[in-house]
């Protein structure tokens, strides 16, 4: 039995296996329809959510599963006081397969090391969220055609986004990868991701603070929320917020295939101009999770 903590927990070797079984899927959907009929997927989310909860609900009813659950801490025995450890034991006599979310960190990998079935992590806190990091990877390998040899820009909040740093770690490991890391300097990369990611492994990149200069150069350009809580004050908010912006004005200073993700939800960073431009991919992105959350499932499951 195996549990997802990390997008790391997966060799490059099995996330090329996760991908191409994905991709698969995609094409096959026929295929795989039956494959977890009789199985039950728990998805115990201890916090809202749109994207994931879903897409893990549709993943499973996709392979012929069936789903279970709870979708916030209130409507648990959480509320009663109950512990993580607690509740996995009683999931696993219910469900074959647990999808977890929780506000904070560690609390999946609290809860797979008193489990009896296989435990992914769908976000604990601004710790992980691996299955976002392999949605990532796959609408990148699919569109793109490739995971090496790539210019990508990361813009807007990079302290503390917890899918700019799964990301980056997870494609450190590809060849001819560099990074442009766009962001007021008050939302920089943490220090230890710099030190010991990017600087010990000898990875490319760039701190600027200015989308307009460095777009034209990217490859990828992945999107996050300048949050206004992150700001000792307002007036700085005011005077940065607009530059990580992304209108029709900074599209037309991109290449023609460069590519727009964002991890969604979307607030304010990126125009609803900017939708219609073919260039713009973070819809699509979220219809890939689904996919690649059904290859985990079934790999997970050992049942290909």
């Amino acid at each position: 039995m195996r549990h997802i903590m990390n997008a790391l927990d997966l060799s490059v070797e099995e996330l090329d296996k996760l991908m191409a079984l994905a991709k698969d899927m995609m094409a096959h959907p026929d295929k795989y329809a039956e494959i977890c009929k009789g199985k039950k997927l728990a998805t115990c989310f201890y916090e809202p959510s749109t994207r994931t909860r879903l897409s893990f609900e549709a993943a499973m009813l996709n392979l012929g599963g069936s789903v279970l659950g709870f979708s916030s801490a209130d409507s648990s025995s959480a509320a009663k006081g109950e512990s993580v450890a607690d509740t996995i034991r009683v999931i696993s006599s219910y469900a074959d397969i647990c999808a977890m979310r929780h506000p904070k960190e560690g609390a999946p990998l609290v809860a797979s090391m008193h489990s009896s079935i296989p435990v992914i992590n769908a976000g604990d806190g601004g710790h992980n969220h691996p299955t976002q990091t392999l949605t990532d990877l796959l609408t990148i390998k699919n569109l793109k055609g490739r995971l090496d040899h790539l210019k990508i820009g990361f813009c807007g909040d990079l302290k503390f986004g917890r899918t700019v740093h799964s990301l980056i770690g997870a494609m450190v490991r590809y060849p001819g990868i560099e990074f442009v890391l766009i962001s007021p300097p008050e939302l920089r990369i943490p220090d230890y991701l710099r030190k010991e990611t990017l600087e010990e492994k000898n990875i490319p990149f760039q701190e600027v603070s200015d989308l307009d200069a460095v777009i034209g150069d990217l490859d990828i350009l992945y999107m996050t929320r300048v949050q206004r809580e992150r700001f000792f004050n307002e007036e700085d908010y005011i005077r940065l917020r607009d530059s990580f912006i992304l209108d029709k004005a900074k599209m037309d200073l991109a290449s023609k295939d460069m590519l727009v993700l964002h991890p969604l939800p979307r607030v304010n960073e990126i125009a609803t101009e900017v939708d219609d431009d073919p260039r713009a991919v973070y819809f699509k992105q979220a219809e890939f999770g689904v996919y690649i959350r059904m290859a985990l499932i079934v790999v997970l499951l050992e049942l290909a």
